[in-house]
């Protein structure tokens, strides 16, 4: 795999990964326990990202602001015999929606050549604007009403035809309340914002614009599929307490600084995600969620993003002896 060609062997593999991930919860979906979900997605991801010949490290990973089983910043993998690549991961985006048995959850990495992921530091939290190429140029730093004429210029249609997402939590009230009152249609979700960035990033997509604050690690995974979209995205960080903000300062971070695409993924990277629930991905990539068959085998449903494949679909079903060492399902 070089900055412009990716190994399609490696790339399998790394697919597989999510694969695993997806498949090892498949059991716990709509159980509860997130925390488990967590754990036994991790230990499969590591399992799986294990024999691959690359030279890896972790450069991003999520668990730490939920205190949560994760695989760590600075973590290697793979034989330490092939090419330098940097891992962004969430062994499972939208946790709490798995143990629920709600929609969009996901096992989701990015992959990179070494240096081209942005480095987020101690940071738990993004500020996120999120279009496809019709949105290019806009930035956080307008007003929401500003951007969002902006936006229905460059469509050619009414601001009240744009379809916005904003994640359903308090630090986003004012963002939501904006949206509405400049009147947009306001797509509130919960949790799983990887898939719901991919909606707004893709031509086809059915939605317009994502806006607002969530998890910085979702925020370098999502770069990576927007890149390879050819949509638009920036991002600032955006602490959300005294601690995550001190931690920011205190390693020179600019907490007024915009960061655009071309900063936060500099070369040709690739998202490969498996739907551990049903998850729409775009116009046309519905993904339905792990499947067990009665005789033991399992169906997985996965999408890779890359440069000239953009939504990439496959189906793949797992005999009851799991070839490639994929870890059987939890019962």
């Amino acid at each position: 795999m070089t900055e412009r060609t990716p190994d399609t062997d490696l790339l399998d593999g790394f697919l597989d990964a999510t694969r695993a991930a997806a498949v090892a919860v498949a059991g716990l979906v709509g159980g509860g326990d997130g925390m488990r979900i967590d754990g036994v997605a991790v230990d499969a991801l590591r399992r799986a990202l294990e024999p691959l010949a690359v030279d890896g490290r972790v450069v991003v990973g999520e668990g730490e602001k939920d205190q949560a089983p994760m695989l760590f910043v600075g973590e290697r993998f793979g034989t330490g015999v092939g090419p330098a690549i940097d891992l962004a991961v969430d062994p499972v985006d939208g946790t709490k929606l798995a143990a629920t048995g709600r929609p969009d959850s996901v096992a989701v990495i990015a992959v990179a050549p070494r240096g081209a992921m942005f480095d987020i530091g101690p940071a738990y939290y993004l500020e996120k604007l999120v279009a496809a190429d019709a949105g290019r140029g806009l930035s956080l730093a307008d007003p929401v009403a500003v951007t969002l004429d902006r936006l229905a210029t460059s469509l050619g249609r009414p601001v009240s035809t744009l379809r916005v997402a904003v994640q359903d939590r308090p630090r986003n009230a004012a963002t939501a309340q904006a949206v509405r009152a400049a009147g947009a249609e306001l797509v509130g979700f919960a949790d799983g914002d990887v898939a719901l960035s991919l909606r707004a990033a893709a031509a086809d997509g059915d939605l317009d614009l994502l806006l607002g604050i969530g998890g910085a690690p979702e925020g370098i995974l999502t770069a990576a599929a927007v890149r390879a979209l050819g949509g638009w995205m920036t991002a600032r960080f955006a602490p959300q307490s005294p601690s995550e903000h001190t931690r920011l300062v205190e390693v020179g971070v600019d907490l007024a600084r915009e960061v655009p695409l071309d900063e936060l993924c500099t070369a040709d990277a690739w998202l490969l995600l498996s739907a551990v629930t049903s998850t729409a991905l775009a116009a046309g990539a519905e993904l339905a969620g792990v499947s067990l068959d009665a005789d033991g085998g399992v169906t997985v449903e996965s999408v890779v993003v890359g440069p000239g494949s953009p939504l990439t679909r496959s189906r793949k079903r797992l005999d009851p002896d799991t070839p490639r060492g994929l870890p059987s399902p939890v019962r």
